[in-house]
């Protein structure tokens, strides 16, 4: 069998890619349904964009690479094209961008507008061997227990990262890659939980509480949340990214810088009251009754027995609550991964290997990595729709398509 194109993996890049590809294209996974990671995403409503996405909200050894793919297919371009599909959505937070039913219907949609092209879909594939011949590609394929051989002129490496390993992330397009002679950045589990030992934060599992998250150099104001295991939530999902073993991160209380005054305020007026009874009309009770175990901040006494310095030292300490986690839960749970195939050996304008034409990587793959937030689900469609036109246009210029 013979195709223009075989695209490795049923995801978001994937399925993306399989519309604007032209030729015969076909996608392969080894799932049993294709865009499993959109289903579910999001709650299951899928966070398909952000309405914010700048190359600022992505990290990579190259910052610069992600900025073609970006510009020439941005989210007002997906937003136009779930509008198409008449599927409803909402903005929930910070630009975030969600379906108003369900994220099937974003799997729905791709799988129309890769119906379009003519793209065929292979589920339940396994590849089982992948060479070049310095023409085309061979791959050997197994369906049901059947041995398929193919032939293909582009092959696109749509895989993703190891992130989720139980919905069947292998790192299959790092192997790929590392066979055709591509580089790799040191892959680490993203947008992944802190974990503490001996369960330092038990007692306060369950309680969510905004914070500005630092660490690595950046900073994130969004809901910290305290698990049986550690710090999770948005806040700490975002400054995972940055974070390195060891390192400690440092947790503000008070982002908005309003805490001092506002206690001098009460000392004034509320005095007599307990020091915790009026911390706690700001921060979660529960927080305040561990923060002194936790640190070494001290709240005995009447507000009214609190000087000036000492409401400063306190409020100091509580925006500036340093904490060195003992790891992060992994690949298990993490929504990305961080670093993949090098971006130096790929060319930012089509995707396509630069020691090897017809050899393509997109999404999750490639050493480019999102904020949360929709951003990387963002990527996905960009580069998709990179090298889907990239090799659209070759096969345009050679003029002859493949038979079966």
């Amino acid at each position: 069998m013979q195709v223009d194109t075989l695209i490795l993996g049923a995801g978001a890049a994937g399925m993306m890619c399989a519309a604007h590809c032209g030729g015969r294209t076909l996608v392969i996974d080894h799932a049993r349904a294709p865009g499993e990671k959109i289903r579910i995403s999001g709650g299951g409503r899928c966070n398909f964009t952000n309405l914010y996405t700048a190359p600022e909200n992505f990290i990579s050894a190259n910052p610069h690479f992600c900025k073609s793919a970006l510009k020439r297919y941005t989210q007002w371009d997906f937003i136009a094209l779930v509008d198409a599909h008449g599927i409803p959505w909402h903005e929930k937070t910070l630009g975030q961008l969600f379906c108003d039913t369900s994220a099937k219907d974003i799997i729905a949609m791709l799988r129309a507008e890769m119906a379009c092209p003519g793209a065929d879909l292979w589920l339940q594939t396994q590849l089982v061997d992948l060479r070049h011949d310095g023409d085309s590609f061979h791959a050997a394929l197994e369906v049901e227990g059947a041995r398929h051989n193919l032939y293909a002129r582009n092959v696109v490496l749509a895989t993703g990262g190891k992130s989720i390993p139980k919905m069947g992330a292998t790192g299959l397009a790092y192997d790929i890659a590392r066979q055709f002679g591509l580089g790799m950045t040191k892959t680490s589990a993203g947008l992944v939980p802190f974990t503490f030992p001996e369960g330092r934060f038990a007692e306060l599992a369950g309680v969510a509480v905004p914070v500005r998250a630092r660490a690595g150099g950046a900073s994130f104001d969004e809901a910290l949340l305290f698990t049986h295991r550690g710090l999770s939530g948005p806040a700490m999902l975002q400054i995972s990214s940055y974070w390195r073993e060891g390192e400690a991160i440092c947790l503000d209380l008070d982002p908005d810088a309003t805490l001092l005054d506002t206690l001098r305020t009460q000392r004034s007026q509320s005095g007599r009251h307990n020091l915790t009874t009026e911390l706690a009309r700001h921060l979660p009770a529960r927080l305040i009754g561990a923060l002194p175990a936790q640190t070494d901040v001290s709240l005995g006494g009447n507000l009214a027995d609190q000087s000036d310095a000492a409401l400063a030292r306190l409020c100091r300490a509580l925006r500036n609550w340093q904490l060195t986690p003992g790891g992060t839960e992994g690949y298990r749970t993490a929504e990305v991964t961080l670093g993949g195939i090098d971006t130096s050996g790929i060319n930012s304008k089509t995707m396509e290997a630069k020691a090897l034409p017809g050899l393509y990587v997109i999404g999750e793959a490639l050493d480019v990595t999102g904020w949360l937030g929709g951003y990387n689900f963002q990527w996905a469609w960009a580069s998709g729709v990179a090298a889907g036109r990239a090799i659209s246009h070759k096969l345009d210029e050679k003029g002859h398509p493949a038979t079966g």
